[in-house]
């Protein structure tokens, strides 16, 4: 047992949300308040009782200062993609400042071929239009030169859109001749050539050929990038899925037997599960009090903004026909929630444009919620520009929504090219979700974003409450929330909105979980929050990160 003290601790617990004193015990928060309180031993001692209904000895407690710095519950990303993410950083990173034009790539992939025999396929991820010199994305002929040998595939950042050289459409059999996919499209040039740029579900027929890591890598990959979320005060997330085909439970499994330390939950891409006719979850692994659960299914509605496949209620800026696109059938839909009411599960929707959001939200609200209680049956991803309608709904019959700051903070440019100015004053519109009772949390979407260290919370944080963008850009002060608001929404809010019991908070009987700062964030001016570090990092009551050490 641990009795931390002299801290400034935000419990994210609406019915007690601050103290200075708090009692850690096998694995969970015992007590949170004031030291003066603490003082009274024997009144602690009568109220705090182990499982078993033993009372507790305080005078066997180690005491550990906090030395006055503020401590906040775990962050809880719910929407990240860590198997991805733990892959993609064994590849090229079209990100600046390593990479800030198509000719940087160029050499890069040189280079990389220099290391490796011909024929081996080469991968980057993360690179943004906008943030390359060119203004434009790369074509199968700027791939080319840097290697025509061997296969090139660069994803970009919001992984929805990639770019292929000559021979990785060789290898995945797209020609002029080759029709665009249900979902999909294939760029092409004024001869009907295919460019190397592949959209939405065109996408897939690359991916489905790329090579794999080995199970042994995967878990490596995974543990090394669970000491950067340690690092960051991560200690909740959920998995939303792959690329391609592939079950990443038993991936987190074996890394947790190994040291990783998040609780997890693991949604499947029903993609790449739908036409698997003995495909189930068994009841076992949706148990939520584990550390690794199944959690459901995670479908894509629509693209993305800065990709211009998002599918809107508007047309892009430039066009009065370009709408983005809708990426999921009808067919594929109905199975999910087919097997979501089935198997009690949560099923989750990527819908960035109006459209589709709306979409999910009249179907959604065709039925009667399926999870148990404190489980939304339905949770939306991204909701960019939802209509005021489908907001009313998401509220009445208790859809989530998980959204990102980082999103504008990051990839302004290429929402300024997409969108009007007007338009992103009321994208991501937090302030309104909130204020019509939405339950709503904050997340990263990593790696799908670009950002360099996309898993990083804080200039999240930063753009919830400026709502200004890392080039200056002011995108819409209305919907700005206050940092107490912001921190909530990335710790409880982001918990309630995925279903993870006991994290998010720290209230007696939950997960001792928690971040100590290395400034009190809820002082600092607001366009320093993204400097604030965190110095340790508590899961289930044991010290897994500190940057003194």
């Amino acid at each position: 047992m641990k009795m931390l003290m002299n801290g400034r601790i935000y419990t994210a617990d609406k019915e007690n949300p601050y103290g200075d004193a708090m009692i850690i015990g096998g694995g969970k928060i015992l007590w949170v308040g004031e030291q003066a309180e603490r003082k009274d031993a024997d009144r602690l001692e009568r109220i705090l009782r182990t499982e078993n209904g033993e009372r507790i000895d305080l005078s066997q407690a180690e005491i550990i200062d906090l030395k006055g710095r503020r401590v906040i519950p775990g962050f809880a990303d719910v929407h990240m993609h860590p198997v991805m993410l733990a892959d993609f950083r064994k590849k090229i990173t079209v990100m600046p400042p390593e990479i800030c034009s198509i000719r940087d790539l160029t050499e890069a992939i040189r280079e990389r071929r220099s290391r490796q025999e011909a024929g081996q396929w080469i991968e980057g991820w993360g690179y943004d239009e906008q943030g390359l010199a060119e203004k434009r994305a790369p074509v199968r002929q700027d791939l080319d030169r840097g290697c025509s040998d061997s296969p090139v595939m660069i994803m970009r950042n919001c992984a929805h859109i990639c770019s292929v050289n000559t021979m990785a459409l060789k290898l995945a059999g797209i020609d002029r001749n080759t029709p665009d996919p249900p979902g999909g499209q294939i760029d092409r040039d004024r001869d009907g050539e295919p460019t190397g740029i592949l959209r939405e579900n065109a996408r897939s027929m690359i991916t489905a050929i790329l090579p794999r890591f080995s199970r042994e890598e995967q878990i490596q990959n995974l543990l090394e990038l669970g000491q950067v979320l340690n690092s960051q005060g991560i200690t909740s997330i959920c998995d939303m899925g792959n690329l391609g085909p592939g079950d990443n439970f038993p991936l987190y499994e074996a890394a947790a037997a190994r040291g990783f330390c998040q609780k997890t939950g693991v949604y499947y891409m029903w993609d790449y599960f739908a036409d698997r006719p003995d495909f189930t979850i068994p009841e076992e692994m949706l148990d939520r009090r584990r550390q690794i659960f199944a959690a459901g299914l995670k479908l894509i509605g629509d693209g993305s903004v800065s990709g211009r496949t998002a599918w809107m209620d508007r047309p892009y800026l430039g066009s009065e026909e370009e709408y983005g696109l809708p990426v999921c059938s009808d067919e594929l839909l109905q199975s999910a929630i087919a097997f979501c009411r089935k198997h009690r599960c949560q099923l989750s929707m990527h819908a960035m444009g109006g459209r589709a959001v709306k979409r999910m939200t009249d179907l959604a609200c065709e039925f009667q919620p399926w999870t148990p209680e404190g489980i939304p049956y339905v949770r939306l991803e991204h909701v960019t520009e939802p209509m005021e309608e489908s907001i009313e709904k998401a509220a009445a019959h208790g859809i989530s929504c998980v959204t990102q700051p980082i999103f504008l903070y990051a990839e302004i440019k290429s929402y300024l090219k997409n969108l009007s100015r007007e338009r992103i004053s009321r994208c991501y519109p937090v302030r309104r979700l909130l204020e019509k009772g939405v339950r709503l949390g904050f997340s990263t979407d990593a790696p799908a974003t670009f950002w360099s260290v996309p898993t990083d919370p804080f200039p999240g944080l930063k753009m919830a409450v400026t709502r200004t963008a890392s080039d200056g850009t002011d995108c819409g002060r209305e919907q700005a929330v206050d940092i107490e608001t912001a921190v909530w929404l990335y710790t409880r809010g982001s918990a309630l909105a995925a279903g993870l019991p006991e994290v998010g908070m720290l209230s007696a009987g939950y997960q001792a979980d928690f971040a100590v700062l290395s400034e009190d964030i809820f002082a600092v001016p607001a366009e320093r929050i993204d400097q604030v570090k965190v110095m340790q990092t508590w899961i289930c009551g044991r010290q897994v990160y500190n940057r003194d050490s």
